[in-house]
Formats: structure tokens, C-alpha cells, sequence
């Protein structure tokens, strides 16, 4: 088990009270496993101290306008590629087939191809096979984490991370493609009401969906979280 891919996966839930009071647990999984370079690690840290330090609702609302309300910053990985086609519904079957092989239930809500049900997956395999999948997956970590920058936002720091070890670039062609396409205003209120007629999905999770699914991320962690006045 590799906890350092749980702890990414649970930064990139939805924000939750259990999420801020696990920091520290996640601070000393970082420090305990060597996958990530000193370096990804450091520039983590400020999304760390927000979490500590910021108001959960802020950090809510923030996540919502990034992930929730930017299609082309979307967490569901096949969205990137395949849009709401059909092909997607073949690669979301091919995947949950990956998963079941290795005896891993999908747990909440969320769709198979949501990047930290993918971590949390990788987490289960060996380390090698684990950059693999990561890497099948690589060219579009390598755009979020370019766009997260572009955003300014400390999310980009994690998916930064997650391109060093599945070592991805941007410089592909599929993710040159990706990166061509024009960035979602999220503040775009009548944009967005389009996608949703067009697309006929129900972007994030409502306010209560990502608390159990991070809750169950970090019991698995092995590391007992500490309240973060500890």
C-alpha cells in the first residue's frame, strides 16, 4: 500500500472538517514515503497551511469554481478525452474492469475515472504498476497541472507532483491538442448553464458527497489523524 497516493487523493476531495483535522497525518506520510521529491513536497505545503488555516467554506466554494464549474479542469479524466460521448462509457467500463481484477470497490459516488479514485486505486498496487496507471493517465494530469498554474491556484503543486512521478509532459501531442483549447470561465454563469443543457451532467458533488468518500480515504491511510491545534 502506498499511502502517499492516498493523502493526494484526499487533497483533491471535496473539502471537508475531517480533511483540515488530517494535515498533519498527511504532512508525515509525505516525510515517511520517498515518492515525491523534497522539492513537490515543499511546494505542496501552502495548500497544506490553507486547509489549516482557511475558512472550510472559502475552501469549499473555491474548490467548486476550479473543479466543479471548469470542464476543462475536471477531475473525471475521460472527460478530458472523450467528452460525454459514448467511447466514454467503453473506457469507464474497461476501467472499472482494471479495478475489479484487483479486487478494489469503488466507494461513494463519484465515477470511476475521477482522479483520486484513480489514486486511490493506485494506491492498492505495487509501486510500479502504480506509476503505470498513473502514466496511461499522464498527458492529461500534465495539462491540469498546467492550467492549475496558469490559474495561480496551490492546487497546481499536487498535480505538479503527480506529473513528476508518472513522468508526464505536456510536450505530446494529445496534450498539446488539450492544452489548445480555450480555459472555462467559471464566473461565466450563462457558459455554464449551456454545458449543463448540452451535456446533461451534474458537475461536483453535492455539499455532504465528498466528506465520506475523504473520510474513508484517510482511515486507510494507517496514519491517525491529529487536530490541527495538536
Amino acid at each position: 500500500m502506498t499511502r502517499t497516493f492516498k493523502a493526494l487523493s484526499a487533497l483533491l476531495t471535496y473539502p471537508s472538517t475531517e480533511l483540515q483535522e488530517a494535515i498533519p497525518a498527511i504532512r508525515e506520510v509525505f516525510a515517511s514515503e520517498p515518492i515525491l521529491t523534497a522539492d513537490a513536497v515543499a511546494a505542496i505545503e501552502p495548500l497544506l497551511a490553507e486547509f489549516e488555516s482557511r475558512d472550510i467554506y472559502d475552501l469549499q466554494e473555491r474548490y467548486v469554481l476550479l473543479f466543479d464549474r471548469s470542464r476543462t479542469l475536471s477531475l473525471n479524466l475521460f472527460e478530458h478525452i472523450h467528452g460525454e460521448g459514448r467511447d466514454r462509457g467503453g473506457a469507464m467500463v474497461d476501467l472499472l474492469e482494471t479495478y475489479r481484477a484487483e479486487g478494489f470497490d469503488l466507494v461513494g459516488t463519484e465515477l470511476p475515472d475521477h482522479l483520486p479514485v484513480l489514486l486511490e486505486f493506485a494506491s492498492t498496487l505495487p509501486l510500479p504498476a502504480a506509476r503505470e496507471i498513473l502514466a496511461d493517465a499522464g498527458h492529461i494530469i500534465a495539462v491540469l497541472a498546467e492550467r492549475l498554474t496558469r490559474r495561480e491556484t496551490p492546487y497546481a503543486a499536487v498535480l505538479t507532483g503527480l506529473s513528476q512521478v508518472a513522468q508526464a509532459s505536456t510536450e505530446t501531442e494529445v496534450a498539446q491538442a488539450l492544452l489548445s483549447e480555450q480555459d472555462d470561465d467559471p464566473e461565466d454563469l450563462e457558459a455554464l448553464d449551456a454545458v449543463y443543457e448540452e451535456a446533461m451532467v451534474t458537475f461536483g458533488p453535492d455539499p455532504n458527497a465528498g466528506c465520506p468518500i475523504t473520510r474513508d480515504i484517510l482511515a486507510r491511510m494507517d496514519v491517525p489523524a491529529r487536530p490541527a491545534n495538536a
